[in-house]
């Protein structure tokens, strides 16, 4: 029996939108609310991985726990690494969960899918991707596609390829991949281990590492792609939806 733990990575310095783990949305931190979706979860305890005191202080005073990481980590894998090490020495759990910090409107299940694919078969990292339902994202570079091979279980691909091109070509579906992450600890262990790949470089996407590498990734298909709040326009969008709901 597999044992999880999520952990949110949550840094200050966002080039867009300074500050966004502490924006406030319906009268509570940014992060207080992807906090409260991953305990909604219930795929483990939840730690937040931080830069940042303010940010510990504000997930202990909504009565969860933020660990302090270094400032300087070059992505969130880095981050949630250090936390990890420092929150489970005894290696408890076996499974990472990589919950972004800037989804507060998170459909919690979707934590749950990611552990899911993970689960499903050899695979190292669990991940999850919607079907293209807008014609304008199938060629929009800021959509991530994945292109992969069914598994003989129904709704989890194989992964090949990630891309910010529109493929594969021809007649058929595709994936909108969305950037949530479970890692068997090993999986996790041996990616943050290794340089940044060619190809990685090349399309600005950590996940190709991984498979540059020759690990396996799962990806679950899922019905909806979480709002990513990245820019001041996507904060008020966000506080939409919160405060009327």
């Amino acid at each position: 029996m597999t044992k999880s733990i999520v952990v949110i990575p949550a840094r200050r310095a966002a080039t867009r939108l300074p500050d966004k783990p502490l924006a406030a949305i319906a009268g509570e931190p940014m992060i207080v609310h992807v906090w409260r979706r991953a305990i909604e979860a219930e795929c483990g305890p939840v730690l937040v991985a931080t830069d940042s005191q303010e940010v510990q202080d504000a997930v202990a005073r909504a009565g969860g726990e933020a660990v302090l990481t270094r400032a300087d980590h070059a992505s969130g894998s880095d981050r949630i690494f250090e936390a990890l090490q420092a929150a489970d020495p005894e290696r408890e759990f076996d499974v990472v969960v990589n919950l972004q910090g800037d989804l507060p409107t998170l459909d919690s299940a979707l934590i749950g899918k990611c552990v899911e694919a993970l689960e499903e078969g050899e695979a190292d990292i669990g991940t999850i991707a919607a079907e293209i339902v807008r014609e304008e994202e199938r060629t929009n570079p800021n959509v991530v596609k994945v292109v992969g091979s069914p598994l003989s279980r129904g709704g989890i691909l194989n992964a090949l390829y990630f891309t910010r091109a529109t493929a594969p070509h021809g007649d058929g579906p595709l994936y909108h991949h969305i950037g949530l992450y479970a890692y068997r600890r090993a999986a996790l262990e041996q990616f943050v281990g290794l340089p940044p790949s060619p190809l990685e470089m090349r399309e600005k996407l950590e996940q190709l590492r991984a498979l540059e590498s020759g690990m396996r990734i799962h990806v679950g298909l899922v019905d909806t792609v979480p709002l990513g709040v990245d820019t001041p326009a996507d904060l008020a969008r966000a506080r939409e939806i919160l405060e009327t709901a």
